[in-house]
């Protein structure tokens, strides 16, 4: 009987356990207001750590003329879509830190449309729409009551009817996650 007992209290502690380790995962749909740069931000997630992130949101850029040996920083439009990779969700979890929102580190492909600035320092700057596509490393966290913070950089090649040049997109985003 004492057997039983004690097979009994090692599957309980077993499940328990088993339980704890269960599998962390992004969320299915999440909206995101951001304010520093002002924006929108849809992330859906397909898989147990993958996501589909767009943004559409105004930003600052810089653009250098070598014939007039001057730089220039303007204000665009930005259209970003990403497919996200989020590799230490479990981690996290395991450490008792934050998973809730998608709180954690990221790799993703980027590819970001600019439009025409609509505001500029120079007016003798030629500019036209451009694109630019990169890799980047992320980290995005969510704290109490819904406020977020996200920032991710990495190396890429931004494009245009005049040139191709590489890039180095850097993006950091204060704002609040809205919806459920």
């Amino acid at each position: 009987m004492k057997k039983i007992y004690f097979l009994m209290l090692l599957f309980a502690v077993f499940k328990v356990h088993a339980q704890d380790e269960a599998a962390v995962s992004v969320v299915k749909n999440q909206f995101k207001i951001n304010v520093l740069f002002p924006g929108f931000v849809y992330e859906h997630g397909f898989s147990e750590k993958n996501t589909l992130y767009s943004e559409a949101t105004v930003g600052l850029g810089t653009s250098h003329s070598d014939y007039y040996a001057e730089s220039d920083t303007y204000v665009a439009i930005g259209i970003t879509e990403q497919f996200r990779h989020y590799y230490n969700l479990q981690k996290r979890a395991n450490k008792g830190k934050r998973t809730e929102r998608n709180s954690g580190n990221y790799l993703a492909f980027n590819a970001t449309y600019y439009t025409k600035p609509i505001a500029g320092d120079k007016a003798y700057f030629n500019y036209v729409p451009s694109s630019t596509v990169a890799v980047i490393w992320g980290l995005q966290r969510t704290y109490k009551k819904r406020f977020n913070l996200e920032f991710s950089a990495g190396p890429g090649v931004n494009f245009s009817k005049v040139e191709t040049k590489f890039a180095f997109p850097v993006n950091f985003t204060l704002g609040w996650v809205i919806g459920k």
